[in-house]
């Protein structure tokens, strides 16, 4: 499920709505929900969210990641249930839910990069396709994006840290690329 607008959903405090002021020759504006692009917007709206849904967290049957909630149940009619749930929650907030970009009673899905089915997470392998037709990093910068990327897959990597070393020891400033 994808929270629709997601940040738009967000109004300030009266006290906060100065800090955002855009002046221009048309005149003083003021943000009254959250703009994307704010340093700490996504970390505000990943603990509204937990705010919210604070008693069905600890269920488990529920993963929130900013504006998306991955629903997840053995039966169809607890994936119903906890649905229900969701929306009994965001309803009485006006908090909206996009049913365009929603997935109801998916047996596997696509989710930050990772294939889940059931309890288990695989790489996506779109991103390893991608990561394959890229060249070989030529320049420091070149090779921290590309390590960056495969630490983002560690945990599916035997010996991850052993494989890479090498690799890390190219990014220092001594080093000639």
């Amino acid at each position: 499920m994808d929270c629709m607008k997601g940040f738009h959903q967000n109004g300030f405090k009266p006290n906060f709505l100065k800090l955002l002021r855009i002046i221009c020759h048309m005149g003083i504006y003021e943000y009254t929900r959250m703009p994307f692009g704010i340093k700490n917007a996504p970390a505000h709206f990943q603990r509204m969210m937990e705010t919210i849904f604070l008693d069905e967290i600890p269920e488990g049957w529920m993963v929130l990641y900013i504006d998306d909630i991955i629903i997840y149940a053995e039966t169809w009619e607890d994936h119903v249930q906890y649905i229900d749930r969701v929306a009994s929650k965001c309803t009485p907030i006006n908090l909206k839910i996009s049913l365009e970009k929603c997935n109801f009673g998916q047996k596997e899905l696509l989710a930050l990069g990772h294939k889940v089915l059931g309890l288990s997470l695989a790489i996506d392998q779109n991103k390893v396709a991608a990561v394959l037709q890229k060249p070989v990093p030529r320049n420091i910068k070149e090779m921290q994006y590309f390590l960056g990327f495969a630490s983002y897959y560690r945990n599916h990597v035997k010996h991850f840290a052993h494989m890479t070393s090498s690799l890390y020891k190219l990014c220092s400033k001594d080093v000639v690329f």
